[in-house]
Formats: C-alpha cells, structure tokens, sequence
C-alpha cells in the first residue's frame, strides 16, 4: 500500500476580487468547473489517495455535484470552511488521523501538474516538507518606515500550493498552534512550531486564479496541454 496520502483541498472562499455571485471555484474553464481540474490532478497522481474538499456550507452540495458527476464519490471527502484559510485548513486536517503525506493545496490553483505533485509528495517523504516555490518575476519593494527598498528579486520567492508535509509535523503544529494574522499558509504555522521547511520548484503554470485575466491565461494553458497530449 505505501504510505497514506491526503489532499486537503482548501476552497473557502467567496470570491470577492472576481466581482462574481459565483465562487471562483465554481467557474468554468472550457465547459467544466475549476475545481474539476483541481480535484483531477490529485486523484490522477496517486490512486490510494484521499480528498478532503473545504469548502463553505452553502457550496457544498455543489461540490457534491462535481465529484458525483466527474469522479469517484468514496475518494472524496466533505466539510465546512472556516473564517479563515487557518481555519479552514485545521478543519479538513482535523479528519486526518492516520500517518500519512498530506498535501494542502488552494482550490483555485486548478492547473498544478501531476509531476508536481508526485515531486512535492517524494520530497516531503525524504524531508517533512515539500513547499514550491518559483522566483519572482516582477521588480520587488519592501515597504518600510524609510520608504521603499528594492530587494533583490532573485532572493525572493513566491510560494505555491500543494504545501505537503508529513503528518508527524503537519498534525501537532495545526492542533497545538494558536491563530495568528501573520499565518498565511501552512508552512508558517509549521515554522512556527519550530520546524524548518524544505522549499522546492514549483511551476510557473501552477497558477491561482483570483481574478477574470488569470480565467483567460488558465484557458490558454489548458488549451496548450490538451494540442500536446493529443499530438503525442
């Protein structure tokens, strides 16, 4: 069997940037919702692994009906977001109990490859940890009470999803571990609780999509793969 696998699909939100009724989560990218392309890429890269959708309780059983329609209804599992992505992540991990690899991974980055996530699962298996991280593109500034510093950008990283851990660090640090602002993401509550984190290349495609441009690039994407796979 291997060790056990979880994916903590985080899909709280509301989708306030997309100036939309509809979740982002819920929108469709060439005829079928985001959050099938998201859910796929993990149920495809490993066979004995878990989900475990967060979602808010007035969207559930829309969720219900894209796992009922696309996939396999015994690999998925349901519960309710919380006010933040801290909390909505504790409530997903809160059902995990066995070892195991869990990834925790941002509904909306429905692009993530399954290479990167067989990678991110190697390597959290031989570290604890598994963060992707790309270089930043753009021209960084750090704001600070003299003003705004360039930083250098080749030293700054921008952090993806699927953040995956073992479940000895993940399990204690999301239990043990008081909510702060300053916990964007998982791996700062882990490090918060004393453990160093294993950062590796993520995917410049491993896009989130927060606005209607990133609908268009995922689109674009998608469209790329599907011409690849299909002249292969």
């Amino acid at each position: 069997m291997g060790m056990k696998k979880y994916a903590v699909i985080v899909a709280g939100g509301i989708g306030k940037r997309m100036n939309s009724e509809l979740p982002k989560q819920f929108m469709l990218l060439l005829g079928k919702p985001v959050l099938y392309y998201t859910l796929r890429a993990f149920l495809e890269a490993f066979d004995d692994l878990t989900v475990i959708l967060v979602l808010p309780e007035e969207h559930i059983a829309k969720g219900r009906e894209i796992v009922d329609a696309y996939f396999d209804a015994e690999r998925v599992l349901f519960t309710t977001g919380g006010e933040t992505r801290f909390h909505s992540v504790r409530n997903g991990v809160n059902m995990i109990e066995a070892e195991s690899i869990i990834f925790v991974h941002d509904g909306v980055r429905c692009l993530v490859s399954q290479q990167l996530i067989r990678y991110c699962f190697d390597s959290a298996l031989l570290n604890g940890s598994a963060i992707p991280a790309v270089t930043a593109k753009d021209s960084v500034r750090l704001h600070t009470a003299a003003g705004f510093e360039a930083v250098d950008r080749t030293s700054v990283r921008m952090i993806q999803t699927p953040q995956t851990f073992h479940s000895k660090l993940l399990l204690p640090a999301m239990k043990h571990i008081e909510f702060k602002e300053k916990f964007t993401d998982e791996a700062s509550v882990v490090e918060a609780y004393g453990i160093g984190l294993h950062i590796m290349e993520g995917e410049e495609t491993n896009i989130k999509i927060t606005q209607p441009v990133d609908l268009l690039l995922a689109e674009q994407i998608l469209l790329q793969r599907i011409s690849a796979s299909t002249s292969a």
